[in-house]
Parts: structure tokens; C-alpha cells; sequence
């Protein structure tokens, strides 16, 4: 008797955030992990492997062990 609990299997990620090793709970996509930094999606570009990710696709890209993201913020002022 399966629970289902193959499909939603927790996993940690080992990631490269900005160059800095980091570990989140996986399966998770690049807008959960902004989620998890409490970072805004509107105010940040996402580089996942060397390639910009647009914005509406953020919630669509799964994170793999070993991916290496780049987080640019933009910031306000005069």
C-alpha cells in the first residue's frame, strides 16, 4: 500500500548561491528558494547555471543537486 510518499520524497539540494555552498529541502524550483531567502522575485534577476531566468518561469524551473545560482538585486536611490 503506497502513501504517495515517493512523489513528494524530501531531499536536501546542495546548491551554490552567489558562490556560497548552501543546503535547502528539496524538490524545490527557483521561486522557492527565493521564498526561503525572503527575497521579493520582482527585484531580483535569477542566474541558474550561466543563464538568466525570466521571471514568469521562476516557479516552473526545478533546482538539481549541484546548480550553481546567481542572485542580482536592484536596489533604489538617487
Amino acid at each position: 500500500m503506497s502513501l504517495g510518499l515517493d512523489r513528494a520524497r524530501v531531499s536536501e539540494l546542495r546548491l551554490q548561491v552567489n558562490g556560497d555552498p548552501r543546503t535547502i529541502a528539496g524538490p524545490a524550483t527557483l521561486l522557492d528558494l527565493l521564498g526561503q531567502l525572503g527575497l521579493d522575485p520582482r527585484m531580483i534577476v535569477v542566474e541558474l547555471n550561466r543563464e538568466i531566468v525570466r521571471r514568469p518561469r521562476l516557479g516552473d524551473v526545478a533546482l538539481k543537486d549541484g546548480d550553481q545560482v546567481e542572485l542580482v538585486h536592484f536596489v533604489g536611490g538617487g
